[in-house]
């Protein structure tokens, strides 16, 4: 049990709540398993002079439905929380005439939520009368501001242990802090489990990058535990089909959910508008949106994200005008997607405007999201001096993606002074993250500076970096193919290496020329040129093209910036093999077609 209440009081005066006597005949009479409070008779009512029997009765009716009136002060409590006014529903908590159990617990929740969880123990501690709502709250709360090992303790005290809320604050909170592991143990320990229990569980391995378990789990929920989802069910198992690029999975339940009145729920629509855009599908999600019956500013942002990710930069500003058309009022997130849509489509001077524009005419302060944008935008134009001049302007410390985008650019115009500070702020900020090592050995490497390129390495292993593997993968009848660069374990390995051999002749015949500047190693040309071929971008074009029908469009996925090399093979195949060729890597998605790459070769 918690220890003793505080030796100082709490900042409300001391009343004895609704229900809560000394006598034990009165505590028998008001306790709820026997039944409502007798109320007094009239006949009870001590007798004062002037004191009519019209107003006894009165008095009788008051002390009689005296536990009614609580109701709209315990629903003020609970308004004042929801609307982040902790303030005024402690001054509310002090003047009410009587308190309840729910008012009591109204407090210890809404105070838990709000952050202030020592406060919540105070009155938690403060309380005649405590219930398994109680305990609840307060684990929560615990859970919450993530102090897991509080919430353990109090946890293990709890009287009341059946209850599925003490449960899932518990996986809920572990998820909260990483901690997959301790969360999976107190889920598989539940003694009952509800809708919210199960949800908390997907949700928690899709913010811990364990998607392919929450696609699982959700499969078991619905096929063995019979437990219907919600809406917010099929936003996390959405999420995770994203994260996965599982657009086949994320199809079935788009078709399953079409069966369900959840077809119509806006948040189940907006997160599979969303999906089909991650998964490279955007004529689905265009189609989608299209078919929504209602709309607010997240599926507007989801759409226009979608247009901008994919290079359609002048689509997604069309989109903006029409949302605006439409009264939906922009918010910060729908800057970012529009300035996101002019980096793609290199509109620099509409993307200023925005950038200008965004305060004065809808009052919305720009964040360091909108500044990574700006200077996004500025280096795709070539003005590296001004991108450099803004980072050192901002009002406040850089993201790092704003010298990631600045070092990228330095490598197509091959400036090396703004490399070497860009490279030399993101090694200051993490030294242990690759990155921005690889970059500056790209660039140095396009230089022919060898010898910089091995001190880069020798850096690295000074600092004990090691290099994230690039790897790409394709989905093929359900199944995911994961590939690395040179690699020798697909079990139709010949087959693509066969397709390769053929296509290199192609290619070759068309114009092609390998880029040897994607080789960092200083080896024989012969042996670059191979290196290039075995780049896991080219085995997974080349395993689709052998797997699917002529024509079919394939998507492929990376986890790094797709080879410069690559690039150009896929714009060529591309037309070699009149496909479209949809490749997703960590800056934005590009569409081969015809010998042509969305992007406008710049990402």
């Amino acid at each position: 049990m918690p220890g003793p209440a505080p030796a100082h009081s709490p900042p409300w005066p001391s009343r004895r709540p609704c229900g809560a006597v000394t006598s034990p005949a009165r505590r028998r009479r008001s306790h709820p398993r026997h039944g409502r409070p007798r109320p007094p008779t009239t006949a009870s009512l001590p007798a004062t002079p002037g004191c009519s029997a019209a107003s006894r009765t009165h008095a009788t009716c008051s002390t009689e439905y005296r536990p009614r009136m609580l109701s709209p002060y315990n629903t003020l409590l609970s308004c004042h929380f929801a609307s982040g006014d902790a303030d005024g529903a402690r001054r509310l908590f002090a003047s009410m005439p009587v308190r309840d159990v729910a008012s009591w617990n109204t407090m210890v929740s809404g105070l838990s939520k709000s952050g202030a969880v020592e406060e919540a123990k105070a009155v938690f501690l403060a309380m005649p009368v405590r219930n398994s709502v109680s305990w609840n709250a307060m684990v929560s709360g615990f859970a919450c501001s993530g102090d897991m090992s509080a919430a353990d303790e109090w946890f293990r005290n709890a009287p009341e242990k059946g209850d599925a809320v003490l449960w899932t604050a518990m996986v809920s909170g572990y998820m909260d802090i990483g901690n997959v592991v301790k969360a999976i143990e107190y889920f598989e320990a539940m003694p009952v489990r509800n809708l919210v229990s199960w949800n908390a569980v997907v949700a928690g391995y899709v913010k811990n990058s364990h998607a392919d378990d929450a696609l699982r789990l959700f499969r078991t929920m619905v096929r063995e535990a019979n437990v219907q989802p919600n809406a917010s069910t099929l936003s996390s198992v959405l999420l995770g089909c994203s994260n996965l690029s599982a657009l086949g999975f994320g199809k079935q339940i788009h078709q399953w959910c079409m069966k369900l009145p959840l077809s119509r729920n806006l948040t189940v629509g907006t997160s599979l508008v969303s999906m089909y855009c991650k998964c490279g599908d955007l004529s689905s999600a265009c189609k989608l949106f299209g078919e929504m019956h209602t709309r607010d500013v997240v599926a507007w942002n989801a759409m226009i994200s979608g247009y901008a990710q994919h290079g359609d930069g002048k689509e997604a500003i069309n989109l903006f005008e029409r949302m605006k058309d439409e009264g939906v009022e922009p918010n910060w997130i729908t800057f970012v997607a529009v300035l996101t849509a002019c980096i793609h489509t290199g509109l620099c001077d509409f993307g200023i405007r925005c950038f200008e524009g965004m305060q004065e005419l809808y009052g919305i302060e720009p964040r360091v999201d909108h500044y990574s944008c700006m200077v996004d935008l500025l280096c795709r134009a070539g003005k590296l001096e001004r991108a450099v001049d803004l980072i050192r302007s901002m009002p406040f410390e850089p993201h790092p993606s704003a010298y990631g985008t600045l070092l990228a650019a330095c490598r197509v115009y091959k400036n090396l002074e703004f490399a070497e500070l860009a490279a030399g702020k993101l090694i200051e900020k993490d030294p242990q993250s690759a990155g921005a090592y690889v970059q500056l050995a790209n660039i140095y490497a396009g230089a022919n500076q060898w010898d910089d390129v091995s001190r880069v390495r020798r850096w690295m292993k000074d600092n004990a970096v090691v290099k994230t593997p690039g790897y790409s993968w394709i989905e093929i009848k359900g199944v995911m193919h994961e590939f690395r660069s040179n690699d020798r374990l697909h079990p139709q390995l010949y087959l693509i290496h066969e397709k390769l051999g053929q296509l290199a002749e192609r290619m070759k015949a068309m114009g092609y020329v390998p880029d040897l500047d994607f080789v960092l190693h200083d080896v024989d040309e012969t042996l670059k040129v191979q290196m290039l071929m075995r780049h896991s971008e080219k085995l997974a074009i080349s395993f689709g093209l052998i797997s699917t029908a002529p024509g079919m469009t394939l998507r492929i996925f990376k986890n790094l910036r797709v080879c410069g090399d690559c690039h150009n093979a896929a714009k060529v195949i591309s037309k070699i093999e009149d496909r479209e060729i949809i490749l997703r890597d960590t800056t934005r998605f590009h569409h081969f077609r015809g010998g042509h790459c969305s992007c406008g070769d710049y990402w």
